[in-house]
C-alpha cells in the first residue's frame, strides 16, 4: 500500500530538534506550507496535530489531493474534533472526526474502542487504514513506554505477524516512514483504540 508520508511539522528533518527543544516550531522554514496564519499559530498547534497529519496522509491516499494541515484542522475544529479551553488543547476527538470525514470528504470510517490489534487485522483489507492511539515513545521502539496512548500513528498494513505504520512525529526517517513492528511490540504502546477508515 503506497500511502504518502506527511509529518505534523512541515520539515521532518527538524522534528528531533523540536522534540528536544533545540529549535522552536516557529523556526520551521516551511511553516507556511501548513496553512497556519502565523509562525505563532503553527507553534501553538503543531505539537497537537498528529491526528491531522494522519488524516492528511489518508486523504492524499484516498482522494489524490494533498490538503494542508491547517485546512484539515480548521474543519476539525468546526466539527468539534478539537476543543480549546484556558489555553489547553484537547483532540483529536474521534467521533467528530469520523463525522467530518463522511460529511466533507465522503470517506467512511468508524471508531474502534476498545479493540485489540488482532481484531483490527480481522477487519483489514487492502483499502483500509487505521489511525491508532499509541504512546509517543513509539518513535524509539526499544523503550518501555510509561503508559499507552497520547499520540496517533497511521497504520498502513497489518499481517498476522507485523504492523506497518507512518509516525507523524518520528525523529528520523527510520521512525517516520513504513515503521514495522511485530504485534507484541506494537501492543506495548497501543491504547486499544482508534479509527478504521474504509475509504
Amino acid at each position: 500500500m503506497n500511502v504518502p508520508y506527511y509529518a505534523q511539522w512541515e520539515t521532518p528533518s527538524m522534528i528531533k530538534d523540536f522534540l528536544s527543544k533545540d529549535a522552536a516550531p516557529s523556526q520551521d522554514p516551511n511553516w507556511e506550507n501548513s496553512g497556519a496564519p502565523s509562525p505563532e499559530a503553527y507553534e501553538k498547534w503543531s505539537g497537537h496535530i498528529c491526528g491531522m497529519a494522519c488524516l492528511k496522509m489518508a486523504l492524499a491516499y484516498y482522494t489524490g489531493t494533498t490538503f494542508s494541515l491547517f485546512h484539515i484542522l480548521n474543519l476539525a475544529i468546526q466539527y468539534g474534533a478539537y476543543k480549546e479551553s484556558s489555553g489547553n488543547i484537547a483532540g483529536m476527538i474521534y467521533a467528530p472526526a469520523v463525522n467530518m470525514l463522511q460529511q466533507e470528504f465522503n470517506i467512511t470510517s468508524k471508531v474502534l474502542a476498545p479493540i485489540a490489534i488482532d481484531d483490527v487485522q480481522q477487519q483489514w483489507n487492502d483499502s483500509r487504514l487505521f489511525i491508532a492511539s499509541v504512546h509517543p515513545s513509539i518513535r524509539q521502539t526499544d523503550t518501555s513506554p510509561p503508559a499507552r496512548g497520547g499520540h496517533l500513528v497511521l497504520v498502513t498494513n497489518i499481517t498476522s505477524k507485523e504492523i506497518t505504520f507512518h509516525n507523524p512525529s518520528g525523529s528520523d526517517p527510520a521512525s517516520q516512514i513504513n515503521v514495522t513492528l511485530e504485534h507484541h511490540d506494537f501492543n506495548r504502546f497501543f491504547a486499544q483504540r482508534g479509527i478504521l477508515l474504509t475509504g
